[in-house]
């Protein structure tokens, strides 16, 4: 799918990009895989690593620019959006900044991929944007809803699907990082002790934009099967002398994380490795290139960290942290 094309990644620089380009590289050998994003620093630290590297190219801009969008993309065949304004208590004071790059860019992105031929497209979406509780989540619910319609607009030339996962193991803000800095306290505060997550690594999310990227019809969201954890766990495989502190839920944060709602699941499937949600405009949900072979979720279903089938134990998470101490929290 990918071999020999000349792939784009909007914030590229970040934690997913760090992961999605070395190995794209190596299992796809693109033509020519870009680097899009607004850092400058980020993008001097990055080149450093694929210096000498030909296929590799950087461009510095933002996806609220949409004349930028269009002269990067001249030539493109696929594109995966994972730019984004992700922090949730920056967006509550940003809202204004916050809707400019998750929903004006979203749609910066599907005029930019249709008017420049882009073959395929895949945005990446968060847990937060089911039955969102903050404004970071509402605005990828918007994104993720004029992604799909993005296939109406491009009359099939150009095709719009999404990918959704939760708490990404290691990355740059999330807790493992977090908890590893403040054990040296000797404390790790825990907002509640009920609070469940989605466990998911960087390798898992490329793959599942990998296999978007080959499945879909246009309108899908996946969303990828992956363990959950309790948060007390969590601390107690980052350290386990530690003293847990239960400070309280931070606002705008949910007890546990959501991927699939009650009301998707009439337009839900299940498959071995993963979930589809369908689109429920155009009744392309009908279209039976698009279910595959899936089977439909049960009337009710919904996926939560809390009410998940499978479980990530401590020594699993102790042997992953010791596997992968040196780059977590660096990407």
């Amino acid at each position: 799918m990918l071999t020999n094309k000349k792939i784009l990644v909007t914030g590229g620089t970040g934690s997913f990009g760090n992961t999605f380009v070395p190995m794209t590289l190596k299992k796809y050998n693109p033509k020519k895989l870009i680097i899009y994003s607004r850092d400058e620093m980020k993008q001097w630290n990055m080149a450093k690593k694929f210096q000498g590297d030909e296929r590799v190219r950087f461009f510095i801009g933002d996806v609220r620019d949409k004349d930028r969008l269009y002269r990067a993309m001249n030539g493109v065949d696929y594109v995966v959006h994972a730019a984004a304004t992700k922090i949730v208590p920056t967006a509550e004071y940003n809202p204004f900044e916050c809707i400019k790059t998750n929903v004006n860019g979203a749609m910066n992105i599907i005029d930019a991929c249709i008017d420049c031929g882009v073959k395929r497209v895949v945005a990446l979406s968060t847990d937060k944007a089911s039955s969102p509780v903050n404004l970071y989540g509402a605005t990828k619910l918007c994104s993720d809803k004029v992604f799909i319609a993005g296939n109406s607009y491009s009359g099939g030339k150009t095709k719009f699907t999404v990918v959704r996962y939760g708490n990404v193991m290691g990355s740059r803000g999330s807790v493992i990082p977090y908890f590893m800095e403040i054990a040296k306290t000797g404390k790790l505060t825990i907002t509640d002790k009920r609070m469940t997550r989605f466990m998911i690594s960087l390798e898992q999310g490329v793959e599942l934009v990998w296999h978007a990227f080959d499945d879909m019809e246009g309108g899908e969201i996946y969303v990828k099967k992956i363990p959950s954890m309790n948060i007390c766990d969590i601390a107690t495989a980052v350290d386990d002398k530690a003293e847990q502190i239960e400070i309280g839920i931070r606002p705008g944060e949910k007890l546990h994380e959501q991927m699939i709602g009650v009301e998707d699941a009439h337009f839900t499937y299940e498959y071995p490795e993963h979930f589809k949600i369908l689109p429920q405009i155009c009744d392309w949900g009908k279209i039976e290139n698009m279910i595959k072979g899936g089977t439909q979720v049960p009337e009710g279903f919904s996926y939560t960290s809390d009410n998940n089938k499978e479980w990530m134990t401590i020594p699993q998470l102790q042997a992953w942290i010791e596997k992968n101490r040196v780059k977590i929290g660096s990407i």
